[in-house]
Order: C-alpha cells, then sequence, then structure tokens
C-alpha cells in the first residue's frame, strides 16, 4: 500500500462501530501518530479484556513517531501494557494521565518512554505539531488535540462535554477552542456517544449537591457509594457529602486506591483527609461509616459484588443499610447489574439508582454541547468516532444539518484521506480484536475463542477409542460436558457407545487401520446421536489409541 506523503490519512483500528477500544491512527510525510490505546471489557468465560488487533500497525512500528493519550479510561489507555511492546513508540499524556500509564507499565514489568506534557501546552512529534487543549469530562485533565500538519489542522476530541461546574480541574477552554476555529480546521474527530440525547449532559456541581442532600436522608445506616473509580470528582464529591453528615470515608476497591494516590501526588484531593482503606473502615460504626465502592457494572472481581456476596472478610452490608449507585447502566451489563442488586435487596438493603434520584451526569457531549462544539471549530470536515454504527451515522447527519460542509461515518479499517475537497476513502485494512485469556493475547474470532463460544453454547463430547489389531480391546470411552445430566446422561452416552461401535463394524477392513478414518467415523457417530437429542453441532473430540 503506497500512501501519498502529502496527504492527511486518518485510520480508526478500534472506537468506530463500537464504545470502547479506541485506537486511531493519522499519516502524512511517511510517519503515523497513534491517538489513544484501549480496552473494553468481556463477558466470555475466562477472557478478561478486549483490546484492537495492531496487526496493520505493527507492520509499520519502525514509521511511528508517538502514541498520544487524551485521558485516562480503560477504553483510551488500558491496553498499553499488553501492546506497547509490539510498538515501542514514546507515550504522550498529561500528568494524571502520564501517572496512570506509568503505574501500569510497572506492573507490567515494562520500561516504556512516557513524555509529560504540561497541561495546555503542546509538543512536536515527527511532522504532527500536537497542541493539547483542555476539556471537561468524568476525569481529570481530558484532552483535545489540535494536530498541525503541513496538510491541515485536525482537532481529536477524545471524550468530553461541556460542564460549567467539573469540581476537578479547570473548565473547557472556550478560547483555545475558538481561536483553532479562527485558525482553520480541516477535520473535526468527534465523540458520538450521546449524539441521541437532546440538550446537555449535566454537571458534577448538581451532582455533589444531590449525594450530600441524600447521604442525610439515611442517618444511623451504613451507606455504600458505587461509582467509577476514575471519577476522581465524584469520589470527591462522596468525600463532601461525608464530612457535612459526620461520616468517614473508606475506599474499597484496588482501583479506587490507586486513583487516590495519583489524585494526592496531583493535588487533586488537597482538600481532604487521608481516605481509609477497608480493614479500618470495617471497624466504623453503621452511623460514621461512607464506603466507596467499585463494581457499580456488576463486575465479577470488584468491591460491591464481593460484599453483596458475603466474601469480604473486612465489609459487611446488613439488612436497613444503603447502597446507592452513583453512575450509569452501561449496555451489556443489564444482567450483572440486576443480578448485584437483586441480591442486595434479598438482604434487605435498599438500593438507590440514577433512575429514583439525580446522583449521575454522562461524560460525554449530547446534542446541545455538540452544536456548540460545532460552532467553535467550524470544520470542513466532520469524522464522528466514539460509537456504535447508529451513534456515528447520527452525528455525520447531524452535522450535515448543522452546516459543516463534509462528513465520512468510519468504520474500523477505513483508511481516510481529510482534504479541503472533503474526505474519501481510499482503501481498507486489516482490522480485528484481540482477547486477554490469561497472560495470553489471542485473535478473538480465531479458532480458540470459536471453540470456546461453542461450548458455551453446545457443550463438548470426549470420544477415546483403544484398539488392538483393528478391533476395539475396550469399548469405547465417552465423556459428556455441558450436554445433560443426571440418569438423561447414562442413557445418551450408551446411545454414543452403541452408535460408535456400529459405525466401526461399518468400516471397509482397510479403513480400520487408519487412525483419522476410525477418528472421523467416532466423530460422525457421536454427533449424529447428539444432533437427534438437542439438534446441535455439539463439539466432539476423538483420541484414537492402539495397543
Amino acid at each position: 500500500m503506497q500512501l501519498d506523503p502529502n496527504k492527511l490519512y486518518f485510520l480508526p483500528l478500534g472506537g468506530s462501530g463500537e464504545i470502547g477500544m479506541n485506537l486511531n491512527l493519522y499519516h502524512t510525510r511517511g510517519k503515523w501518530l497513534m491517538v489513544d490505546l484501549g480496552i473494553t471489557f468481556d463477558q466470555t468465560p475466562g477472557i478478561e479484556v478486549l483490546m484492537p488487533d495492531t496487526k496493520f500497525i505493527e507492520e509499520h512500528a519502525q514509521n511511528i513517531v508517538g502514541i498520544v493519550l487524551t485521558h485516562a479510561h480503560e477504553d483510551h489507555i488500558g491496553a498499553i501494557p499488553y501492546l506497547w511492546s509490539r510498538l515501542r513508540a514514546p507515550l504522550f499524556a498529561t500528568p494524571f494521565t502520564a501517572a496512570l500509564i506509568r503505574h501500569k507499565l510497572h506492573e507490567a514489568g515494562l520500561k516504556a518512554p512516557v513524555i509529560e506534557v504540561p497541561l495546555s501546552s503542546g509538543v512536536d512529534i515527527g511532522p504532527f505539531t500536537v497542541d493539547f487543549i483542555r476539556l471537561t469530562h468524568s476525569i481529570p485533565e481530558p484532552n483535545a488535540l489540535a494536530i498541525r500538519t503541513a496538510a491541515g489542522l485536525v482537532v481529536h476530541t477524545g471524550d468530553w462535554k461541556i460542564d460549567p461546574e467539573p469540581l476537578i480541574g479547570e473548565s473547557t477552554d472556550v478560547e483555545a477552542l475558538k481561536k483553532l476555529g479562527d485558525e482553520g480546521v480541516l477535520a473535526l474527530v468527534c465523540d458520538s456517544t450521546n449524539v441521541f440525547v437532546p440538550g446537555q449532559s449535566g454537571s458534577e456541581g448538581v451532582i455533589r449537591k444531590n449525594l450530600i442532600d441524600l447521604v442525610g436522608k439515611f442517618p444511623g445506616k451504613k451507606i455504600a457509594i458505587a461509582c467509577f473509580a476514575s471519577n476522581v470528582a465524584r469520589v470527591a464529591s462522596c468525600a463532601e457529602a461525608a464530612m457535612a453528615h459526620g461520616r468517614l470515608v473508606g475506599l474499597v476497591g484496588r482501583s479506587l486506591h490507586r486513583m487516590d494516590e495519583v489524585a494526592r501526588k496531583l493535588n487533586y484531593f488537597k482538600h481532604y483527609p487521608p481516605f481509609l482503606d477497608k480493614h479500618d473502615a470495617g471497624f466504623l460504626e453503621r452511623h460514621e461509616a461512607l464506603l466507596v465502592c467499585t463494581g457499580s457494572q456488576g463486575e465479577q472481581r470488584a468491591a460491591l459484588l464481593r460484599i453483596a456476596k458475603g466474601e469480604d472478610k473486612n465489609i459487611f452490608l446488613e439488612e436497613g443499610d444503603v447502597v446507592i449507585f452513583s453512575s450509569r447502566q452501561i449496555p451489556g451489563n443489564e444482567k450483572s447489574i440486576s443480578y448485584l442488586q437483586n441480591l442486595l435487596v434479598k438482604k434487605g438493603i435498599q438500593v438507590v439508582t440514577a433512575d429514583e434520584e439525580d446522583i449521575h451526569v454522562s461524560g460525554h457531549p449530547c446534542r446541545d454541547e455538540l452544536t456548540q462544539m460545532y460552532s467553535w471549530i467550524r470544520p470542513k470536515i466532520l469524522v464522528p468516532v466514539h460509537g456504535e454504527d447508529h451513534h456515528i451515522l447520527e452525528q455525520a447527519n447531524f452535522g450535515l444539518a448543522q452546516g459543516i460542509p463534509y462528513t465520512i461515518p468510519p468504520h474500523n479499517g477505513d483508511l481516510i484521506v481529510l482534504a479541503d475537497t472533503g474526505p474519501e476513502l481510499v482503501d481498507q485494512v486489516f482490522t480485528g480484536r484481540l482477547a486477554l485469556d490469561g497472560k495470553c493475547l489471542i485473535p478473538y474470532h480465531g479458532t480458540v475463542m470459536h471453540d470456546r463460544h461453542r461450548l458455551m453454547s453446545t457443550g463438548h463430547a470426549i470420544v477415546t477409542l483403544l484398539l488392538k489389531n483393528n478391533a476395539f480391546k475396550t469399548p469405547p470411552s465417552v465423556l459428556l460436558i455441558g450436554i445433560t445430566e443426571g440418569d438423561n446422561l447414562q442413557t445418551l452416552t450408551n446411545l454414543c457407545i452403541s452408535a460408535i461401535e456400529e459405525a466401526f463394524l461399518a468400516l471397509p477392513i482397510e479403513d480400520r487401520a487408519d487412525d483419522q478414518a476410525v477418528s472421523n467415523m467416532g466423530r460422525i457417530a457421536t454427533r449424529r446421536v447428539l444432533s437427534n437429542y438437542n439438534g446441535k453441532k455439539t463439539l466432539t473430540h476423538v483420541q484414537v489409541y492402539r495397543v
């Protein structure tokens, strides 16, 4: 693939057509600039996280001049410990994000160059000049990137919203955004998450007031608040609510302690006394405690589910206690959240969610905020990203209706030229997903995951055949896993054994001496029986031994 060095190309490998796993590439003058390198979480047994397959850009790794991180959410930086060694390019981030990246690299045993960029400043990276523009979001130090090249200026928003009272950090740098618009912006690459939501996303300042009032409604009761650990402003609001009602804050969840450590180092929590760990918080009287917990999405290994199951040795919730979910329900997590909340309710614990109280706001722009950003930036081209297909297409249409001349809704793998005459899709490159399986990265749509999904839906049959002189030395052994149980299991096993014996007798004499022919015979005979039983094509493994 030959790229024109004088043109500016945009290529998403993750985050376009999905929410999460953000990985975007820019190319000019023979060099690549990467923006973000994130993960998403998965419900497949054995798989912890998913991340973009970087096979394409690995082939051009020598031409990557840098990896720029817009902010510190996992869907933007979470893949760094797993994929950086394949890319080996310097990492650029503002202080809060840089601190969390260093922590991740240290845990992974990696030494990578992390260049800390001061807030509201810039850096030259090969043929790219990148300025970090202050925005607001649900984590400290979110940045838009003003990416200047000889072929034009691109504004890459990352995740953002317009919050007049963000509580942690300063508000959006409107003047800097307007100056970019005055300079002339070729393309705006923009967050699409809330494009269907009218109005504005709301402010953290309002949520703080509501949390303080809500905590005051439960005197004498132990209160736990579930929120995203990365929402440092929300954790600070929990601290304010505790202080207002004479309570002490205990943090329950490893990621909360990591965020607390970084936030204190950068003076974001300088007004709050040290928070308690769960061991010390466990000794508090019910009326003294306000617990901030991870696990608002019902994650299997997170703090709140362990507490609900009674698996935490330090923290206990009892009948009459209160759990407040100061978070949104991420699509795909409905079942796990419902399971968690039902566990709590069955114990007599009162559950309060954002459906009943105004205790959560989104970190992404709604339609009025998108309109405002368009008016500041005034781009020639709108490239919607960070959304599923219907989000991206809706923002493309919305941008055109707001007067933006050109737009293009990308998919992962689309190689797009950004030019004054409009965007053009010029090629498509390989893209996919990698799954973290224990310590290994495997293709999500490869053989291993295909077999695992089949195991989940159809079960597994293991057949062992022991032959001597081209005849069975012992009867076939059949082990059925995840297909049936009880008396029916023995009946079905016997039917499989009988079918294998009959099929073996029907084999030509010369085929009985062929291990592959015998194996195929056993597989076909077993599958025929099981298909008649459940109508599914069960994963079947046959091993032939000869003595």
